[in-house]
């Protein structure tokens, strides 16, 4: 599933095309893609201008100029591209067998633009959600309960970590709650502990703040890294909005590297089973006896 760096790589490729264009139609080729809408998804849309595209980890969303949002959530496989009028006709794209929604937009020149929504696994969708305004932004109602991201200017290190810190609960489990801190996946949860030097299943009461500090600054330091690369790309469904892979793959210290050596002092890379998934960590650098002790 698309990490923060990932979907913050899309926003950032989505807003010079979309910003400024109205919406003149949205043909829905799957039902899915909007299960969450409660309403009519393309009647309300339709002439509606896009204002700029924003983010809250994982989420994206289009502010529109009748205060709602468009919010989206690629899932396992979605992918947003951006077509012009020939991308769009070429047989191979009219015809692409993951094609879930496409708007047609328009912009001040009048030169239609296209934004498709595909998605494989059909995990990912949109849907319409009034904005509300919390602090100095405003948030889609619909994702009020998840946190604030670690690149979000507004996010707070001190009622983080005093809440991590009451979680009776595995630090990795911690940094997967989206509600306690949004953007986290697992790649960069192994990434973070394991330039930490934390055990995944280490106990999050047990953390000093010195430890939850080095967390934090570990966790901002690889997303900032993974967005300069373009986001992790392990295959063809996570690309940005021209269709481009990222290479912060070449650059993952443990996450992905079952039986080879550890970057930092050569022991050989585990793998863990944990919520339905694999944690990769060294069992040397991230011994949890040696962090109890």
């Amino acid at each position: 599933m698309p990490e923060l760096p990932e979907v913050e790589v899309v926003r950032r490729g989505l807003g010079p095309f979309l910003t400024g264009t109205r919406v003149g139609n949205v043909r829905v080729l799957h039902e899915r893609a909007v299960r969450r809408n409660g309403g009519d998804f393309s009647g309300e849309l339709t002439g509606a201008e896009i204002l700029h595209v924003s983010r809250r980890g994982k989420y994206l969303w289009l502010v529109t100029n009748n205060d709602m949002a468009v919010v989206i959530h690629l899932g396992m496989s979605g992918q947003l591209r951006i077509r012009t009028k020939h991308d769009a006709e070429a047989p191979e794209v009219a015809r692409h067998p993951h094609l879930r929604l496409r708007f047609t937009l328009t912009d001040s020149r009048e030169e239609a633009t296209f934004l498709d929504f595909l998605d494989q696994r059909t995990f990912g969708g949109l849907h319409l959600s009034p904005l509300v305004r919390v602090q100095r932004e405003k948030i889609p109602q619909s994702i009020l309960h998840i946190a604030r991201d670690p690149l979000d200017p507004y996010f707070s290190f001190e009622q983080f970590s005093q809440k991590l810190r009451a979680k009776r609960t595995e630090v990795k489990r911690a940094l997967l709650d989206q509600s306690l801190i949004s953007g986290v996946g697992n790649i960069y949860a192994d990434e973070a502990l394991w330039r930490s030097r934390l055990h995944g299943n280490f106990q999050a009461h047990q953390l000093s703040g010195v430890m939850v500090e080095e967390l934090v600054n570990n966790v901002k330091e690889v997303m900032h890294e993974a967005l300069e690369q373009g986001g992790t790309s392990f295959d063809s469904l996570y690309v940005n909005v021209n269709g481009e892979s990222g290479y912060f793959s070449r650059n993952l210290n443990v996450y992905g590297r079952e039986s080879e050596p550890c970057d930092r002092c050569g022991f050989s890379i585990e793998r863990l089973k944990f919520m339905n998934r694999s944690s990769f960590y060294c069992p040397s650098c991230q011994s949890i006896e040696k962090v109890s002790a």
